[in-house]
């Protein structure tokens, strides 16, 4: 059985200070969720809180790195120096970094390689805008951005994937997929996975749903034995409210 995980995607939110603070407030309000994985997404700037000792009960993602280990590249973080601040998870392919900084499946799928090659975790972001959904597309999209996302993968660097299904539409929108439509394009994501690497590496990963989630909806995503968790935006910045997300999770 695939242990749940619930991922807290803070984006541009939340200084080194006020994270600290946060991480001090959830810690005590997840101690009934130990049966759910929690991993916290700060920004760059922010991941020092991985070393506050109420930080300890989570994992941590970045919400990006480079493909290249160093380099002349100007505002970049590498995946090696993610290790040592303490990351165990990035964020890869997000829709925002898709659509407001260029970023295609081939650079994706570099940053991927270069997040195994390290022993991160990437989890990979996929997902139709709204016009593909208008266009019966979701299916051609999400194959799509998995064959070339993956492309050089093995099968045993599968092992350190999850991916998250996020449909653009759904993204800060208030409006959530239904229950119907994540399961079955779950199912799609699961088969794209067993004809790369087989049923025995795909069946341990762990696919997610996001995508407006919040505390009313999260039972109903999570019923299905296809959803493994969700990745959380904007209903995580409240410890709170993120809190009651996770042990419903």
């Amino acid at each position: 059985m695939r242990r749940h995980l619930i991922v807290a995607n803070w984006k541009m939110h939340k200084t080194a200070v006020e994270a600290a603070a946060y991480v001090r407030r959830l810690a005590p309000l997840v101690r009934q969720a130990a049966h759910t994985e929690i991993v916290l997404a700060p920004p760059f700037t922010a991941l020092s809180v991985a070393s506050v000792p109420a930080g300890r009960r989570f994992a941590f993602a970045a919400q990006n790195l480079h493909w290249e280990d160093a380099g002349a590249f100007t505002g970049e973080v590498s995946a090696r120096m993610l290790v040592a601040l303490g990351c165990t998870y990035v964020i890869v392919g997000h829709s925002e970094r898709r659509r407001l900084c260029g970023e295609d499946d081939s650079v994706i799928n570099k940053k991927i390689l270069a997040a195994t090659g390290h022993g991160l975790r990437p989890i990979l972001c996929i997902g139709e805008s709204p016009a593909e959904r208008r266009q019966g597309q979701t299916t051609r999209v999400v194959t799509r951005q998995l064959q070339k996302g993956l492309r050089g993968i093995t099968s045993q660097d599968a092992r350190l994937l999850t991916i998250a299904y996020e449909p653009v539409w759904a993204i800060g929108t208030g409006i959530a997929a239904s229950p119907e439509h994540i399961h079955a394009v779950h199912l799609t994501i699961r088969a794209c996975l067993v004809k790369k690497w087989g049923a025995r590496v795909a069946n341990r990963m762990r696919i997610l749903y996001g995508g407006s989630v919040n505390p009313d909806n999260v039972v109903a995503f999570v019923q299905s034995p296809e959803v493994d968790g969700v990745l959380v935006g904007g209903a995580c910045l409240d410890p709170r409210t993120f809190a009651k997300i996770a042990r419903r999770c």
